[in-house]
């Protein structure tokens, strides 16, 4: 009798990991699968035999150009980037256990997009020199903003609104950029900002590639700390967990990714916003999300991408998809917290 409440824990908990497996690789198929659809489609819908070939570096007219420079760039920065959105965004939902407390929503993206858009259209650069004033821009942005929100002690709350009150205003740097720049670099930063894969280059992509594949590791490490850090401050440390310590780590780990991927993307909207939720709600509680979550920033980014393309009578960049899946969502959820009293 004694040993019945152990055993049922443990068949839950093995449900529950089963679970998890069940979704984190149906989420990895799913991605292989629009990948390969993303090197597939376009003007002219190539065989598969055909994108093997010209990806394993044998020259087919028309195919390899199209395949190589245009469709794997394409598909990577999708694939890399909505990776990073989407575990940036678990972090801090997850951290500050807040759904509003996402990159997009406090500021953090908007740092980065300021620091690109004057590079963009006042110092007529691109490439490296982007992606490290994001990276520079976004720690500062987080760092300022933490310490805004700190005052005694540590406060969720205060910090959501600081962020918010950092957005607005460097949304307005970011408009009086446009305003006072050359005619012809408007139409580039109106493009990244609206989040978009095209013109996307392989030489671009590796630093967000390395950021993501050493940073991830150390994020799913921590993931035990995530979870504690979830029960709130006077939990963590009473458990052994220096929260502040293990805060600014996960902050930093976080923040270079989705700096790197706003550099070569652009802010595409609302990916860290609905990645968290929609992997907590399919894998479940008990384990960490932070890979299930970034599959799922990786598929909403792809798949919105191709809706982009081919749905419509004109095409659209991946941000105006993902800004109209996750606008209602945003909607819904102010709703939902407002009547439960959590605004």
């Amino acid at each position: 009798m004694t040993n019945q409440p152990i055993e049922m824990i443990m068949t839950g908990r093995r449900q529950r990991q089963r679970r998890w497996l069940l979704v984190t690789i149906t989420l990895a198929v799913l991605a292989c699968a629009l990948c390969v659809a993303m090197l597939l489609l376009g003007n002219t819908i190539y065989p598969l035999k055909d994108v093997i070939r010209a990806l394993s570096g044998e020259q087919l007219k028309g195919v390899s150009f199209a395949v190589n420079t245009i469709r794997l760039p394409r598909m990577l920065a999708g694939l890399f980037a909505g990776f990073a959105f989407g575990v940036a965004g678990y972090i801090f939902q997850t951290m500050l256990r807040n759904p509003l407390a996402n990159p997009n929503v406090i500021g953090i993206t908007s740092g980065s997009s300021a620091a690109a858009v004057f590079c963009i259209t006042m110092l007529h650069a691109s490439g490296a020199m982007v992606s490290v004033a994001s990276v520079v821009a976004g720690l500062a942005t987080v760092t300022l903003i933490y310490f805004l929100s700190r005052g005694r002690s540590f406060s969720i709350g205060r910090l959501i609104l600081v962020g918010i009150g950092i957005q607005a205003m460097l949304d307005a740097v970011i408009s009086y950029l446009l305003l006072v720049s050359a005619e012809q670099d408007v139409p580039a930063a109106m493009r990244w900002l609206s989040g978009s894969l095209n013109g996307s280059h392989l030489k671009e992509l590796p630093p967000l590639v390395i950021a993501v594949l050493i940073l991830t590791p150390v994020v799913v490490v921590m993931g035990k700390h995530l979870g504690i850090l979830e029960l709130g401050e006077q939990a963590a440390t009473s458990l052994g967990v220096h929260a502040d310590k293990t805060r600014i780590a996960l902050i930093v780990s976080s923040v270079i990714m989705i700096a790197i991927a706003t550099a070569i993307t652009g802010p595409i909207a609302f990916v860290s916003f609905l990645a968290g939720p929609i992997a907590k709600r399919l894998a479940g509680a008990g384990f960490s999300n932070v890979i299930p979550a970034g599959l799922v920033g990786v598929n909403l980014v792809l798949a919105s991408d191709l809706i982009g393309q081919f749905a419509f009578e004109y095409r659209f960049p991946v941000g105006v998809i993902t800004g109209l899946l996750g606008a209602p969502y945003l909607i819904y959820l102010l709703i939902r917290m407002n009547r439960k009293g959590e605004l």
